[in-house]
């Protein structure tokens, strides 16, 4: 380690730069500070510059880049200390419950203690409107819109609640992403296993280059399949994607259009779906299928006169669906983001060399971490995209 970091033998190590270890924890690092208020200047300026997914303040987008470069800097602080750390020191708790436990351990166990409630409010939040809520597809199929006259003559939105599910989970070709996705994090918890299993080897039981490839090839799959959950991910809220004719598969073309391209936004107070919701269509459904309709008969008796389908379509005020679903994924997908984040820094690392069987148990910290957002996604995918 270079000894620039030293003024002299007094002082204590840079808070800028690398530390020797064999003298304990640096705690003199302004990198959580400095994180904390490139974060909090982030999130507090993005905040503020949109309203119902409409952009309100254009000067909060400068902010918010502030922010993230702040919050960079503080971060390259953080991995420049820890690029120096060879497990030399490893501090344990002396109280009790977590006597003679790794501090850092603990502190993991106690952030996702945290997390876990921060993702059960997001789930509970969600069943509550869930179940509270009429659904939409049930207020159209009832008719009642119809009785009301609520598009016919005022044009008012139905206030009720769709999932997700009911466009994702309509054909294989919309829920392909999500089910890639799934896949790949499981997958990535087992190559984020295997890295630990490599760095953790005894020293003389393998080649150390042996062992420095393993490592950085595990986490850096790692980091690729966690590109891969993200990039999926956008594809699927804004962009789409197309499937050409493949004859020789049995596969039929199709244009599988993005949430955004639906219309399923956060800021859908009047959404109807592409293939509409119109009384014309209901009528239809209704003769070919009469016993399963009854509601609508009942609710089309009560009008007065003989009604006769005008071709009336309904809205639907979805932005309580859409909030939740949107929230929910996109906290857990900033939790990727993060992951990902940290696994460029690791890989960098193992790729020089610096994971021993000293202090390979970074590696299982993290892994804490990352397990547990597979664990979030593993619940995340049934209730939003198949409930």
């Amino acid at each position: 380690m270079s000894g620039s970091y030293h003024d002299d033998e007094n002082e204590h190590p840079s808070a800028w730069g690398p530390h020797d270890w064999s003298h304990g924890a640096p705690h003199n690092s302004w990198a959580p500070i400095i994180m904390s208020i490139g974060i909090g200047i982030f999130l507090y300026t993005l905040a503020s510059a949109y309203s119902w997914g409409e952009m309100v303040d254009s000067s909060g987008i400068s902010l918010a880049f502030i922010g993230l470069i702040i919050s960079f800097f503080g971060l390259t602080v953080w991995w420049r200390q820890d690029a120096s750390f060879d497990g030399t020191y490893e501090p344990r708790a002396t109280g009790t419950p977590f006597q003679n436990i790794q501090i850092r351990k603990v502190a993991m166990w106690v952030f996702l203690m945290s997390e876990m409630m921060v993702f059960t409010a997001l789930f509970s939040t969600y069943m509550r409107y869930r179940l509270g809520l009429t659904p939409c597809v049930e207020i159209y199929e009832s008719g009642s819109w119809i009785v009301n006259s609520q598009t016919i003559d005022s044009g008012e939105a139905v206030n009720c609640f769709l999932p997700a599910s009911e466009l994702i989970a309509s054909s294989w070709f919309h829920i392909a992403p999500g089910a890639i996705n799934t896949f790949a994090l499981i997958i990535s918890s087992f190559t984020i296993v295997q890295a630990l299993r490599w760095a953790k080897k005894p020293v003389g039981s393998v080649d150390e280059e042996v062992r420095r490839k393993r490592v950085y090839r595990y986490l850096g799959s790692t980091w690729i399949l966690a590109i891969i959950f993200l990039t999926l991910k956008m594809v699927e809220w804004f962009i789409g994607f197309y499937i050409p004719e493949i004859a020789f598969l049995g596969i039929q073309e199709h244009d599988i259009a993005s949430l955004v391209n639906e219309g399923y936004t956060i800021h859908a107070d009047h959404y109807h779906p592409h293939h509409g919701w119109d009384d014309g269509h209901l009528a239809e459904l209704a003769a070919a299928n009469p016993g399963e309709f009854t509601a609508y008969f009942a609710n089309i008796a009560s009008l007065e006169g003989n009604y006769e389908p005008t071709n009336a379509v309904m809205m639907a005020d979805i932005r309580v669906s859409t909030s939740t679903f949107f929230v929910t994924t996109g906290t857990h997908g900033a939790h990727v983001l993060i992951g990902i984040i940290g696994l460029t820094y690791m890989t960098w690392k193992a790729w020089m060399g610096r994971y021993t069987p000293k202090n390979a148990v970074s590696i299982e910290y993290f892994g804490l971490y990352w397990h547990f957002v597979d664990l979030v996604w593993v619940l995340v995918f049934p209730f939003f995209y198949l409930y």
